[in-house]
């Protein structure tokens, strides 16, 4: 393949918005959702939402858009009772994108992660695949 990889830099009131919300004090599900602004090869906030589910947060992504970047706050209760608050990353990637778009996305995506320090980073290829059973399971393998 003959193009090179376009990372684009995350905008500073993004970063801002990021440190902010993963030392919020709310204990309600709430998301970040991100996109790229092609033109200036900026990351860039979407939308924000509050006392959001995974199924409703699915209804809320695009199908057939181009990759998007969630940062999600959830409310996880362990199988022993304990709560947590999990900072989870997570990149949908629609199936049928175009190269160079999947290409920003996949370069963007990984300064992202390392920006918002996040360590729990999923991969959705279905919006459908978003349900609060698949996101438990996922977090089930860190804890």
């Amino acid at each position: 393949m003959s193009e090179s990889l376009v990372v684009c830099d995350v905008a500073e009131d993004l970063v801002e918005k990021l440190r902010k919300f993963r030392f919020r004090k709310e204990t309600n599900n709430a998301a970040i959702i991100m996109k790229i602004d092609k033109d200036k090869r900026l990351v860039v906030l979407d939308e924000e939402l509050e006392g959001i589910s995974p199924d409703e947060l699915k209804d809320e992504l695009p199908e057939r858009q181009p990759r998007t970047f969630i940062v999600y706050s959830y409310k996880y209760q362990r199988d022993d009772g304990r709560v947590s608050y999990p900072l989870c990353f997570i990149f949908s990637s629609p199936v049928g994108c175009k190269p160079e778009q999947q290409m920003m996305y996949a370069g963007s995506k990984n300064k992202l992660v390392q920006t918002a320090e996040l360590t729990k980073v999923f991969e959705i290829r279905n919006t459908e695949d978003l349900t609060e059973e698949w996101l438990h399971e996922k977090l089930g393998f860190f804890h």
